[in-house]
């Protein structure tokens, strides 16, 4: 019995397995479908499709510059032991490099390309959740092409940080500065980058939450409303400061913002650098992680 692109397209929403592997068993279930899933489950392949059901809010974040390409990825496991598997982490690297060389527009995309060992990047995927025992997903990725960017790991995946410069100055000469701010944007993880990126919106919020504070604070609705309108100013230069990367405390030496940092580092080495952009991605941050109830868990295998 013949089969078409369509006949392996189906079987793979149907068992979650790669391509390839169920054009396989099609051709050996010679085109019958229930045939080729019995074929697939008796290899141990469909069973990735119970594991891609199951919570992955571990895993490993990581950043690198690849081919002058700067790259942060998220992969995630279900456990934090196999975020340390060295088969998982050569995977997130893999799949680093993959976007470094193909720049995908999105993570479909991403998932269609080529790995580079004649599977795409969801068949690698599929064999690693396969081959580790756990849902394994590559969930997002972000990369710089202009520029000088500088990659930081935090905690060996815990947080992947990317920070893109614009600078005259090599690559080496300023990867100490983006270091450093990088760092910074790991442990503050600042809402914005500079002050300028701040909405009306959100300062409009800010300045109600202030005047409000401040109407029931006996000492302050006392003021005239113009005092109090300075004293708002002044509290959302505050604000500035403790959301706004730019015009943070510098943690590294608190006598200056973050922006005279890069200013001072830039005059010291003879040439400009300007902070351009950066992303941060934390492992597992919005996904709802399943609460194991052990106990719970144990009552009810004792009923059965």
């Amino acid at each position: 019995m013949a089969f078409t692109a369509k006949d392996v397209q189906a079987l793979r929403e149907m068992t979650g397995v790669g391509m390839m592997d169920c054009k396989k068993a099609l051709t050996e279930a010679d085109g019958d479908m229930d045939k080729a899933v019995e074929i697939l489950r008796e290899k141990g392949l469909a069973a990735s499709q119970k594991k891609a059901g199951r919570i992955a809010a571990e895993g490993m974040a990581y950043a690198a510059v690849i081919d002058g390409v700067g790259v942060v990825v998220e992969v995630n496991a279900e456990t934090d032991f196999v975020g340390k598997n060295e088969k998982f982490v050569d995977f997130v690297k893999g799949v680093a490099a993959v976007v470094a060389k193909e720049k995908p527009a999105n993570l479909d995309a991403l998932m269609a390309v080529s790995f580079g060992n004649g599977r795409t990047v969801q068949e690698e995927q599929q064999e690693m959740v396969l081959v580790i025992g756990e849902n394994i997903k590559v969930r997002r990725f972000a990369f710089f092409t202009e520029g000088v960017s500088v990659p930081y790991v935090h905690a060996g995946g815990k947080i992947g940080v990317l920070v893109n410069l614009e600078t005259n100055l090599t690559p080496e000469q300023v990867n100490e500065v983006g270091k450093d701010v990088a760092m910074q944007i790991a442990a503050l993880n600042p809402r914005f980058w500079d002050k300028s990126q701040v909405t009306e919106d959100v300062l409009a919020e800010e300045k109600k939450i202030m005047m409000v504070q401040m109407e029931n604070d006996p000492k302050m609705a006392s003021k005239p409303e113009q005092v109090r309108e300075k004293i708002v100013m002044g509290k959302l230069n505050k604000f500035y400061a403790e959301n706004c990367l730019l015009q943070q405390e510098f943690v590294k030496d608190n006598s200056m913002s973050v922006e005279q940092y890069i200013a001072s580092a830039a005059k010291s080495l003879g040439g400009t650098i300007t902070f351009k952009d950066a992303v941060r991605f934390e492992k597992g941050e919005g996904i709802e992680k399943k609460q194991e109830n052990f106990a719970e868990e144990i009552a009810k295998q004792l009923a059965k």
